[in-house]
């Protein structure tokens, strides 16, 4: 279990689709039950859809967002303990002004897909803006409710 320097294929479209901002093309690469574990939100979103809703409102909020390295191997994964391939994506972004420094955590299926993401950001300021930002384009999108 020894991080290689090439980076899983489905990272890099991953990674290429993220950076071209092309959400529709990014469906093909979650499996349907996708986990997709928030830094601001305790339970994780699940499904395709609550997902690929998630990133619509991630990519119009992020600004100047790149992806700066990358690590590959296997690790445990959330949901059943199991160990699965995996990479660690690298990434900086500004939200409100806040700089960002973070990294998604990709397990993948035996197919290639990815099943569960973990997004882990710093410093804490930074998370409040983000996860502020993003509940307000989740209840804009009518993901979620809005407050009452």
């Amino acid at each position: 279990m020894h991080p290689t320097t090439a980076t899983h294929p489905t990272a890099e479209r991953f990674r290429s689709l993220v950076e071209k901002r092309d959400l529709a093309a990014l469906e093909d690469l979650f499996t349907p039950d996708i986990r997709f574990y928030s830094p601001v939100k305790f339970t994780p979103f699940e499904g395709r859809p609550m997902v690929l809703g998630l990133f619509g409102v991630l990519l119009r909020t992020f600004e100047d967002f790149r992806y700066v390295g990358s690590h590959t191997g296997e690790a445990r994964t959330s949901a059943d303990g199991g160990e699965a391939e995996s990479a660690v994506l690298l990434f900086r972004t500004t939200v409100h002004g806040k700089e960002i420094h973070g990294i998604d955590l990709l397990h993948f299926d035996a197919e290639g897909r990815i099943k569960e993401f973990t997004v882990m950001v710093r410093p804490q300021s930074a998370v409040q803006a983000l996860g502020q930002a993003v509940y307000e384009g989740l209840v804009a999108d009518g993901l979620v409710p809005a407050p009452r």
